[in-house]
């Protein structure tokens, strides 16, 4: 898959690079540092629309493009593509940039964050939100069995 990565005003939110470490057994970098990469970046972007602490409570899709080289650039680019009362979903795109080969997409995926207090438990946006509809607010709210 070709194309170039979305043209936000910050650039990335998150840019790391894939090290031996981070291989799985079949030299290509662990899909797991890979969503976590993606989850720091997420909760970067989330935590300061939320103005505090925001942890993951769903990640709706995951989709690995292709396999990520070690030693190559990975960036993660992140839009805010809802906002609830409590949650933000977020578009995160990671995109590797290998050595001498160009821009290509490694793989798409969104998730949700929500704020939360001191406690861990959910808590209100800063104003300024639409109320929400968004069923992750409403599990949050009323436990993990909420429709």
């Amino acid at each position: 898959m070709t194309g170039q990565p979305p043209d936000l005003p910050d650039g990335p939110q998150l840019r790391a690079i894939a090290m031996p470490a981070h291989a799985n057994a079949g030299g290509s970098v662990f899909g797991g540092w890979t969503l976590s990469q993606m989850d720091l970046a997420g909760g970067s972007l989330t935590a300061g629309r939320a103005d505090g602490q925001v942890v993951t409570v769903a990640i709706e899709a995951m989709r690995f493009l292709r396999p990520i080289a070690v030693g190559v650039e990975v960036s993660c680019y992140c839009t805010l593509e809802e906002v609830g009362e409590s949650s933000v979903q977020v578009k995160i795109e990671t995109w590797a940039r290998g050595r001498g080969r160009g821009k290509a997409p490694e793989k798409v995926t969104e998730g949700i964050f929500v704020a939360v207090d001191e406690a861990g438990r959910p808590r209100r946006l800063p104003t300024g939100n639409d109320t929400s509809t968004n069923p992750a607010d409403r599990r949050m709210r009323n436990g993990p069995n909420a429709v």
